[in-house]
């Protein structure tokens, strides 16, 4: 499977943006989905997942009730949507899929997108 990530972007505190995930060879179906991202100098970590049913939804605890994940099986796609952005949001943002393990951990997902960058000014 190969994971495209787009629609990073610079948005002002307080904007919104929308994530998408698109598998450009294989199919997402059965994979649980995940979006991570990385900050410069900090280390990878766990943003949001999903199940590959969407019954389903996991959220870190600084993206909760702010970031929303969602999947579109038939589109092969995963999308984050991200209100209320903070400066601290500010990271490359990836999206990986994985079919067991621990789902907060990068280590367990088997393929990762190429990232896009969120940039969020104060």
């Amino acid at each position: 499977v190969q994971l495209q990530a787009s629609g990073g972007g610079l948005v002002q505190a307080g904007g919104s943006l929308r994530l998408s995930c698109a598998a450009s060879r294989g199919t997402l179906g059965q994979y649980y989905l995940g979006w991570f991202r990385q900050a410069p100098g900090k280390e990878r970590e766990f943003v949001a997942g999903i199940s590959w049913t969407s019954s389903s939804t996991s959220y870190s605890a600084s993206v909760k009730g702010r970031f929303t994940i969602s999947r579109d099986n038939a589109k092969n796609t995963v999308y984050l949507q991200m209100n209320s952005l903070k400066p601290e949001d500010t990271a490359v943002y990836y999206c990986a899929c994985l079919r067991g393990g621990n789902v907060g951990y990068a280590s367990s997902y088997e393929h990762w997108g190429q990232g896009t960058q969120v940039t969020v000014s104060s």
